[in-house]
């Protein structure tokens, strides 16, 4: 009897990028090859994937940088994969970090907790008071464009309509809540903020979790993987930083063995329930 067709998966990923304190290479050789157990794969660039996504079952964006350094080829591959119908993994209708971070002041604004966010150009009075404000690009990505300014500058800094403003917090750390479609894996924590990449396995409480809850049912993403990146501020509570919903690093070798295997069991199943769901060609 003749085995069935394996499932044929582009993995998308950038193994050169220079990413500060983390192996963007490292991360997805591994997973990559853990993943070619199951289905037939290949590796692109990011700037290769419209040209390259025809033949397979469905496209995997992973490591792949950020889109700032390719937008143009990233819109193409967007309107192409699209018009014709090709599964992106995650799937392109994500409205975080995906669509841009227009999402952080839309709900800030809206009472979620989330760092108080506004756009610039507007609003930077909704704000509260601080000694100093990060202003960073609405496209931005891995801290590109981001500058701190004192409170004397930020009328001329927030000027821009396409830069974020947010209040500079004194917090204790930042925690890391990673789902599988709506399945919490693990969370992970860098102990000293000041060095946030050094991330360490983190016992998620049932208040943090409800807490990343809310964000994973807000995004309403059915399959692929998500980020829910906190800051926990002097008083205890939980803001969030960003939801990464596009391509988020996983730091898998923070991560014991069995959580690690865990983890890639997980993604398997996945990306078959997804190339099931009637989205596959």
């Amino acid at each position: 009897m003749p085995h069935a067709r394996r499932a044929r998966l582009l993995y998308v990923t950038d193994l050169a990028y220079p990413a500060r304190g983390r192996r963007y290479g490292d991360e997805d050789v591994f997973l990559s090859s853990r993943l070619r157990e199951r289905f037939d794969l290949a590796l692109c660039h990011p700037r290769d994937a419209a040209a390259l996504m025809d033949g397979f079952d469905a496209v995997v964006v992973r490591n792949s940088g950020p889109v700032l350094g390719y937008r143009q080829q990233y819109e193409v591959f967007r309107a192409r994969a699209t018009a014709e119908g090709v599964p992106v993994y995650n799937p392109l209708t994500g409205r975080a970090d995906m669509a841009g971070k227009q999402y952080l002041p839309e709900l800030s604004a809206a009472g979620y907790p989330v760092i108080p966010t506004v756009a610039g150009g507007t609003g930077t009075d909704r704000l509260p008071d601080a000694r100093s404000y990060v202003v960073k690009p609405l496209l931005g990505a891995d801290s590109i464009g981001l500058q701190t300014v004192p409170a004397g500058g930020l009328r001329e800094a927030a000027a821009a309509p396409d830069v974020l403003v947010q209040p500079w917090l004194d917090i204790r750390h930042e925690i890391s809540f990673c789902y599988v479609d709506d399945v919490f894996q693990y969370a992970l924590y860098a102990p000293d903020p000041a060095r946030r990449w050094e991330l360490v396995p983190y016992r998620a409480t049932d208040e943090d979790l409800r807490f990343a809850r809310r964000f994973i049912d807000w995004n309403a993403m059915r399959h692929g993987i998500q980020r829910v990146d906190a800051c926990r501020t002097r008083d205890g509570r939980l803001l969030l930083v960003e939801l990464e919903d596009l391509n988020p690093y996983l730091s898998l070798d923070a991560l014991d063995d069995a959580r690690r295997d865990a983890f890639v069991a997980a993604v398997t199943d996945s990306l078959h329930r997804f190339l099931a769901d009637g989205t596959a060609r």
